[in-house]
Parts: structure tokens; C-alpha cells; sequence
């Protein structure tokens, strides 16, 4: 018999094997979120990770769409793309990389997060799986067995509170019924 309990046991395979992760990017800030991602495919999140060794997860990307940047990165962040051809260079403004395809912007961020520690980036961004709404095929989702957290909570817009909520939220003070907008 072995020294250690079928539980411990079973916690060890989970420390060795590869896990499937999944991570909502609403409303999260882009490189934030790539650094994030980007820690859980090098394998950083766990106890035994080694530089040499490649311990990473998967970890499966929704709402790539609806992703954040902060102040006016939208309009001033430029990206570089070359076609190897000749005059190929192009630069596009994330705004328009973003209505061209809604992972692209996030991708290139995980893509930059992620280095290219030890020539293994192609291994790591294979494991990278990015869907632009919540719908994911059901042979991916078998797989997920854990959850990345948000780096920021999401906040409930306004018409989403119900009315008993608006009733007991704190007033500083109450208008008068006589009180004209004018």
C-alpha cells in the first residue's frame, strides 16, 4: 500500500495534469486579463511550476467581444501586421482590429503576455482556446473542470435592479412634491 489516502492521491494527479480553465473576459481590462491567461498557460498558478518544465493549462476565453481598454487605448493603440510581401506593412487601430475580428485584440495581447519563453510559445497559444460570445461547443466545455476568477466584479446596470432594490437603496434626500425640473 501507498502512503498517501485516495484523496491526497487524486490531488496530486490534479497537480500534474493538465487542467482546463475558463475565464469571461466581459468587461475586463485587455492586459490585465492577457497577464492573467497568460500566467495559467506557463503554469505559474501551481505549486510545482519549474521554467523548464511546461506545465500549463488550457484555458478557454468567452466574451472576447466585450473586453475593456483603459482611457482612449481604443483610439490611439496601433497594431503591426506584415503580409511578407512586398509593402505588406499595415498598422490598424485597435478600434477597427476589433470590429474586423473580436478575439483579435485580446489574442495579441495573451499572444505578447505569454513571451516566448524558451521557443514554447506555439505550445502554450495551442492551449489558448477564445470564442467572442458566451456559446462554446459542448466537447470543449466536457473538459473544463475549473474557473479563472475576474480581475474586477462585474456591476449590475441599472435596469437589471429590481424595484424593491431601487426602494431601499440609501437616499441622501427626498425631493419635495412640489419640486419642478426645470
Amino acid at each position: 500500500m501507498s502512503g498517501l489516502s485516495c484523496y491526497r492521491r487524486v490531488n496530486q494527479w490534479m497537480v500534474f495534469s493538465r487542467q482546463w480553465s475558463i475565464y469571461d473576459a466581459k468587461w475586463q481590462d485587455v492586459f490585465d486579463s492577457a497577464e492573467l491567461v497568460a500566467r495559467h498557460l506557463h503554469g505559474r498558478h501551481k505549486p510545482i511550476y519549474d521554467p523548464d518544465q511546461d506545465f500549463g493549462d488550457h484555458v478557454v476565453v468567452i466574451n472576447a467581444k466585450h473586453v475593456a481598454m483603459p482611457g482612449d487605448e481604443w483610439r490611439y493603440r496601433y497594431y503591426y501586421h506584415h503580409t511578407n510581401y512586398a509593402r505588406g506593412k499595415h498598422w490598424a487601430p485597435a478600434h477597427a482590429l476589433h470590429n474586423k475580428d473580436p478575439t483579435l485584440v485580446l489574442y495579441k495581447a495573451i499572444y505578447k503576455a505569454v513571451g516566448n519563453i524558451r521557443l514554447k510559445r506555439q505550445e502554450m497559444i495551442a492551449r489558448l482556446h477564445m470564442y467572442p460570445e458566451e456559446a462554446v461547443p459542448k466537447h470543449i466545455l466536457q473538459n473544463v473542470s475549473d474557473q479563472i476568477r475576474q480581475l474586477r466584479p462585474l456591476s449590475k446596470r441599472v435596469d437589471e435592479f429590481t424595484e424593491e432594490e431601487v426602494k431601499e437603496f440609501p437616499k441622501i434626500f427626498d425631493y419635495p412634491e412640489d419640486y419642478a425640473i426645470k
